[in-house]
């Protein structure tokens, strides 16, 4: 019996956050694949507010309920967003990783973000990476 692919997303409530959940639940769905989006948090999760928590975690949780794709919702707290990303692919063997990324000025992309370049070489598996649209990250 073969096993089913996996698609991760690192989501965070934000436009580029938004346009990963997009493409995420598109790449699963077209792939036959479950679905595990990773929403993580640093530090403290009661001031972070790209943690999600209380009416956008219903919110998020019955959008990917009526996707119809099988989805797994992690929501860990105290590690680096690269690292808890990593061990989610590593962990469910996924076939592709999908992570947004912010529009930059012509020396951020030189830099990328930090956090995006701790992905990029980290993770064993294909990533896709979608921009947000233009405006506040």
């Amino acid at each position: 019996m073969s096993r089913q692919p996996v698609v991760v997303v690192g989501h965070v409530p934000t436009p580029r956050g938004r346009a990963a959940l997009e493409h995420g639940v598109a790449e699963a769905y077209r792939r036959g694949a479950r679905l595990v989006v990773v929403n993580s948090s640093r530090g403290d999760a009661l001031v972070d507010e790209e943690y999600l928590q209380g009416d956008p975690l219903r919110r998020l949780e019955d959008e990917l309920t009526v996707s119809g794709v099988p989805f797994e919702l992690r929501r860990p707290i105290g590690r680096d967003v690269a690292e808890e990303l990593a061990d989610a692919v590593s962990e469910t063997g996924a076939d592709l990783l999908v992570i947004g990324l912010r529009r930059r000025s012509a020396v951020g992309k030189l830099l990328m973000g930090s956090a995006a370049q701790r992905i990029l070489l980290t993770v064993e598996c294909p990533i896709l990476t979608v921009k947000g649209p233009p405006g506040p990250p």
